[in-house]
């Protein structure tokens, strides 16, 4: 069967079926991939945030992603939705009426078994963000209003998608995300060319290319449900545990939560490639997505331990232009130089040297005594 998206017809008009973009067809992104895949292994790793450039397939692997799921909602959060209609409500007039407390669903309730996909994350209200980090890692919503609470099952895999150009997420929500991937525009002509063929392709004849995709879709699809199952069966060797916390504690991120994530995505591809047991090696391969977007500023990608390339994050960072300017030159900023100083403050001036006067006496004040 080929996915697709039923949009309900009005009075008098047809209803129109949109097919999915196979997941398997995507051309250039295999980090993406592995990432999503990994959060569909395992939803408690709290997702997959996604920043790039527009056009860039966020949302186009996010929708192929439900497709590869066995009967799974996709769901998207709509950015002027309310945290009402995120979490759902409580009619409490029916409990004072009739003692029965009844629950009506949000979108959460919705994704549970599929996606929840979120559209520039990085505009949405804290408050909506906490609501659905804390949900994708715990799995379940708790609805409360006037001292009275129910909780419901939210099991999803969620997607976030941002634009760094339109603003950057609170290091504490970045934190909560479990993966990221970092898209950028292709710069291989043949890659591009390959892009732009098997987008051709799709819109000449969607349900061709759907179904030659099939059979990698299937085969896909049958592995996911299969690393699902023997995600119980993989234990974490000290090895393994070892060499989480020392990439966690090279990369200097706060807290505990990179160490788990890794471990959490090592088990999820050691269970998605059949092996018996997580080594050393799926950590090293999820290290990047799990401690990518947690590094401090300024600090690039650390090599592991007692490899030959020393860790970037305790090198000294490089001298600003600004820093390195003689006493002399102060205020002698090009337009160049006011941007490299102030990068990303749209609107800012360079600094510049302004005379001063000395004041010999303060109108309506009596001269000072020496």
């Amino acid at each position: 069967m080929t996915p697709s998206t039923t949009i309900p017809a009005l009075s008098g008009l047809e209803p129109a079926t949109r097919p999915v973009f196979p997941f398997t067809a995507l051309v250039g992104q295999p980090v993406l991939q592995r990432a999503l895949l990994l959060a569909a292994i395992d939803p408690a790793i709290g997702g997959v945030l996604i920043s790039g450039p527009r056009g860039t397939a966020k949302s186009t692997a996010a929708r192929g992603l439900a497709a590869l799921l066995p009967r799974a909602p996709f769901v998207t959060l709509p950015l002027a939705a309310s945290l009402e209609r995120l979490v759902g409500t409580l009619d409490i007039e029916d409990v004072l009426r009739d003692g029965r407390l009844r629950l009506a669903p949000g979108l959460l309730a919705r994704a549970h078994g599929g996606v929840l996909y979120v559209d520039e994350v990085n505009l949405l209200p804290d408050a909506l963000v906490d609501a659905l980090l804390d949900a994708a890692a715990s799995g379940v919503n708790t609805v409360e209003r006037d001292g009275i609470s129910q909780q419901h099952a939210a099991r999803f895999v969620l997607v976030g998608t941002m634009n760094p150009e339109e603003g950057e997420l609170r290091p504490q929500l970045l934190d909560r995300f479990g993966l990221s991937a970092a898209l950028a525009n292709p710069g291989d002509p043949a890659q591009r060319q390959a892009i732009l063929r098997a987008r051709l392709d799709f819109d000449e004849d969607p349900l061709g290319l759907c179904a030659r995709h099939r059979p990698a879709m299937e085969r896909l699809t049958d592995a996911l449900v299969v690393a699902r199952a023997a995600l119980s069966g993989l234990a974490w060797p000290d090895a393994v545990l070892h060499r989480a916390a020392s990439r966690a504690q090279a990369a200097a991120v706060d807290g505990m939560r990179a160490d788990l994530v890794m471990l959490r995505a090592a088990r999820a591809l050691a269970a998605f490639e059949g092996r018996g047991e997580v080594g050393v090696d799926d950590v090293e391969a999820v290290a990047e997505l799990a401690l990518a977007h947690r590094r401090p500023p300024g600090s690039g990608p650390a090599s592991a331990p007692g490899t030959a390339n020393a860790d970037r994050s305790s090198a000294p960072a490089p001298e600003r232009e600004h820093e390195r300017q003689r006493p002399s030159d102060v205020g002698r900023h090009s337009a160049a130089d006011s941007i490299s100083v102030r990068e990303g403050d749209w609107g800012a001036l360079p600094p510049r040297p302004e005379a001063t006067t000395r004041v010999l006496h303060a109108g309506g004040w009596p001269a000072k005594k020496a």
